[in-house]
């Protein structure tokens, strides 16, 4: 029997991208072939998922339609003669590849403009399926078909052994010493998801002071989060920040016990790597995209004004971070432990 090719359209956040890995485990264990194209940032946690054959990179920046560039290479995946495309992202543009790619069954969520571009179109019960996990997960299925929302793989990323060795080397750490406790403080969406570092910097300073590790983690524009963090935390912390890039953090996360995180791709890494994670909700609800795992612990603070899904706080006040003490941070690592 012919295995069904399927092409994922898959999104651009690192997140969101880890959490499409429980729709692709669904369509791996119902027997077909799976190639993804996505924007390049996206394929580290993409190269970690056993249940993707290919990993197509679209070289185009976030928000440019670049017709050009789409259609070429969309002429080049006809030749692979896949039998369907599902298409993630909810945009008019990411419907454009399947169509020109001349793919028979074209599937996805009513999004903007795709009617025609999409043959297989679902319209969304955002009451039934109000979690993003679910509504891919869903996309596996035949439109009607029954299945438990309850009841899907979670993501889960491959380690590389050899190549974690080897960091902990170059890195000198030494997670078999004393307990790790990795600090995500930042947030790629803004002000409003990122904890203040002086809380991240107390809540360091009290693990420290317990004999636990703490290991600082985020991308190269999170710098001076992490010098805030040593300097008011007393310099004890490792920072790791613009010292282990994104294929490297998967792999370290692997010997962290918990790793505290806002509302990030970080915080997705982690649940994926199976460390106990707490994960930090600011302008945002955890229904939406939470961490999907079984040693998570999610924290927000219920105040009238949120969820405003503000990059900026309106109000100015950030009082649905700034409320939220480390002392709970603190006793919800405990409660993990």
């Amino acid at each position: 029997m012919t295995k069904k090719k399927i092409l994922i359209v898959g999104p651009a956040w690192i997140g969101d991208m880890v959490m499409a890995q429980s729709l692709f485990k669904v369509l791996h264990q119902r027997g077909c072939i799976i190639d993804v194209v996505a924007p390049p940032w996206s394929f580290v946690p993409l190269k970690r998922m056993p249940e993707v054959r290919t990993a197509i990179p679209l070289d185009v920046p976030r928000g440019k339609l670049q017709l050009k560039k789409r259609y070429q290479l969309a002429k080049e995946l006809r030749k692979e003669s896949y039998d369907q495309a599902i298409t993630l992202p909810n945009s008019f543009k990411s419907a454009l590849l399947p169509f020109w790619a001349k793919i028979p069954q074209r599937t996805g969520w009513r999004g903007e403009m795709r009617w025609g571009l999409l043959n297989d179109l679902r319209l969304l019960d955002k009451e039934k399926y109000s979690r993003m996990v679910e509504r891919f997960v869903a996309l596996a299925y035949d439109k009607g078909e029954a299945w438990d929302k309850h009841k899907f793989p979670y993501p889960r990323l491959a380690v590389d052994q050899q190549s974690l060795a080897k960091l902990l080397e170059k890195l000198e750490l030494k997670p078999q010493e004393k307990p790790v406790l990795a600090l995500c403080p930042g947030a790629a969406f803004g002000e409003t998801k990122r904890w203040p570092s002086e809380y991240f910097a107390e809540l360091a300073k009290k693990m420290l002071a317990q004999g636990w590790q703490v290991w600082l983690f985020g991308g190269p524009g999170e710098h001076a989060i992490a010098e805030a963090i040593q300097k008011l935390s007393g310099g004890g912390c490792i920072n790791l920040i613009g010292r282990a890039p994104l294929d490297d953090t998967i792999d370290l996360f692997s010997v962290v016990k918990t790793v505290v995180a806002n509302d990030s791709g970080l915080m997705h890494l982690a649940c994926a790597v199976d460390c106990s994670v707490v994960a930090i909700y600011g302008s945002t609800l955890p229904d939406f995209a939470p961490p999907l795992s079984e040693q998570a612990e999610m924290l927000s603070i219920d105040i009238d004004c949120r969820p405003c899904k503000k990059r900026v706080c309106p109000l100015v006040h950030l009082k649905c971070l700034r409320d939220l003490k480390p002392t709970r941070v603190a006793a919800a690592i405990e409660a993990l432990n």
